[in-house]
């Protein structure tokens, strides 16, 4: 085409040699961009491959699927493990309860105790030890669902409910 054709069709064609011109300096700034981020592209996969063939890559990924085959089979026994554990913990005395206390005015130093022992549905043993001039005289008291059958003193019964306060 012609410059009088252009014309014709009302195009002025110094707009289309600047359009163009245009153009083909945005297509260079891009080039130029993708060249640099494939050098760099080159570089990490040369630095990756170093000393490497395909063949020992395969071989690497093989041995780290089966490290994390074995990492999940130990995972899960762990797991069984733990709740076995917190089974078993249900069944422990997980509470306490502890008061010490002078049985009798002529004794010192508080060497008469009272001692809770609980699991977690709160049964358990009560124990008291009763230090006199004469000896020392220990009893036991059941527990069942935090409650005795039998009667408790003031210190057992401190002693019971500090127990019972600890969750």
């Amino acid at each position: 085409m012609t410059k009088t054709q252009f014309k014709v069709f009302g195009i002025n064609c110094e707009y289309i040699i600047i359009g163009m011109a245009v153009l083909v300096v945005a297509l260079l700034v891009l080039n130029v961009v993708l060249l640099c981020k494939q050098a760099k592209m080159n570089k990490r996969y040369k630095s990756f491959m170093l000393g490497k063939s395909g063949e020992s890559l395969e071989e690497n990924v093989i041995r780290a699927l089966s490290e994390l085959e074995k990492l999940k089979v130990k995972s899960d026994a762990h797991a069984k493990d733990i709740d076995a554990i917190f089974k078993e913990l249900e069944t422990t005395y997980q509470k306490v309860g502890l008061v010490k206390y002078d049985a009798f005015n002529e004794m010192g130093g508080k060497l008469s105790f009272a001692l809770t022992m609980l699991d977690k549905e709160n049964n358990g043993f009560l124990l008291n030890s009763i230090q006199s001039r004469e000896g020392c005289y220990t009893y036991i008291k059941e527990i069942v669902d935090g409650k005795s059958y039998l009667d408790l003193g003031g210190e057992e019964e401190k002693s019971l409910q500090k127990a019972l306060s600890r969750e």
